[in-house]
């Protein structure tokens, strides 16, 4: 039997995690199918919490929920709740139209949105004034996931003087063509990221010159990513308990070396929760509005992804080669997760965080 979806806690009281129920048994039912978990994002868009709001820890158990029963959907809901919380820091009120962009006007509450902020190796998305108050957008954006299935997008592009902006773009707009991804990879599969090009796309600004980059919600955004890494640790953690469970129940006791192993994950999940809980509530007091708020953003997702690594590593020491060859619904969150998690940088983004520490951006 398929056990029941739960919701992962962060700092909420049983009674209010319990209220997610139906949505975790609705993504259950709709894990694989991206256009329903589509429409179950934008259901969740025009009531979920948005960090810094007094919510922040309430919209992190709603991602890492989402993503413990199945990662690709917390990949989904994500950037769909990020895009919204963007529009709505920039000043677009909820349910209001984004303006039409050549296309048909998007309202956030009711578009599918993504959120397209990477670069790459000879590619380049330019923005040029029209002098309306919109700007012209023209060249190409890599990693851009679902493109072809959403309805707008909020995506940075190059500026004339060398600086860059966020905008608002119709993906379905005249000159916007999405290239069919050549995903090859075993994780989200279902999630392919490819190349968009624009050509002489009307666009609207969502702030001005450099803001995307420098709001506190860049980092808020960045730790709600991790949120969803940890839920995905907390499934595997959960996969890796059952198992010694239902090995238990059939005579097969759980030696020390598994016993440690679990010990050590409960550690590590227990210790992620509330490192999570106490930098929602720092969020949420105004003391991650500043220039602190992106290092403690490298410091949580550092923090997150090294023991999502850490925890896969013993659960499948532990499991062995059996369920990852066998269990469709473990090996597939297994594959997910690894690739989620390589949007964290590793040694790069803690050389970053070396960087502003050796400059008294710290604690200690």
């Amino acid at each position: 039997m398929k056990p029941e979806a739960r919701a992962v806690r962060i700092s909420s009281t049983p009674q209010r995690l319990g209220a997610m129920a139906p949505l975790l048994g609705a993504v259950d039912h709709a894990a694989g199918d991206v256009p329903a978990l589509l429409e179950l994002a934008r259901d969740v868009g025009r009531t979920a919490p948005r960090s810094g709001e007094g919510g922040t820890a309430r919209l992190w158990e709603l991602l890492a929920s989402v993503t413990a029963v199945d990662v690709a959907a917390g990949r989904v809901f994500e950037p769909h709740l990020d895009a919204v919380a963007i529009l709505a820091q920039a000043g677009f009120q909820a349910g209001e139209e984004v303006p039409a962009t050549g296309g048909a006007a998007v309202e956030p509450a009711d578009g599918a949105w993504g959120v397209f902020a990477a670069e790459g190796p000879g590619l380049r998305l330019d923005a040029t004034a029209d002098g309306t108050g919109k700007y012209v957008l023209n060249g190409s954006k890599p990693w851009c996931s679902l493109a072809a299935r959403l309805d707008g997008a909020v995506l940075t592009a190059h500026l004339a003087d060398g600086g860059r902006a966020a905008f608002a773009v119709d993906l379905h707009a005249p000159g916007v063509s999405c290239e069919t991804p050549q995903w090859t990879s075993r994780g989200l599969r279902e999630i392919p990221s490819g190349t968009v090009h624009f050509d002489g796309v009307s666009a609207v600004p969502v702030g001005g010159a450099g803001w995307y980059f420098q709001r506190p919600g860049f980092a808020w955004g960045g730790m709600g990513v991790a949120a969803c890494w940890f839920g995905g640790a907390v499934a595997v953690a959960r996969d890796f308990s059952a198992a010694l469970a239902a090995a238990a129940d059939k005579g097969r006791e759980p030696d020390q070396i598994a016993l440690a192993h679990l010990g050590e994950t409960d550690r590590i999940i227990t210790s992620l929760a509330g490192y999570l809980a106490r930098t929602a509530e720092r969020i949420d007091a105004g003391e991650l509005s500043g220039s602190g708020a992106w290092s403690e953003a490298l410091r949580v997702r550092g923090t997150v992804a090294a023991a999502v690594e850490r925890v896969q590593t013993v659960v499948a020491q532990n499991l062995g080669p059996g369920p990852l060859a066998f269990n469709e619904a473990y090996g597939k969150r297994m594959a997910d997760l690894s690739l989620y998690i390589r949007q964290h940088h590793a040694m790069r983004d803690d050389a970053q965080l070396g960087a502003l520490t050796l400059k008294g951006d710290r604690s200690w």
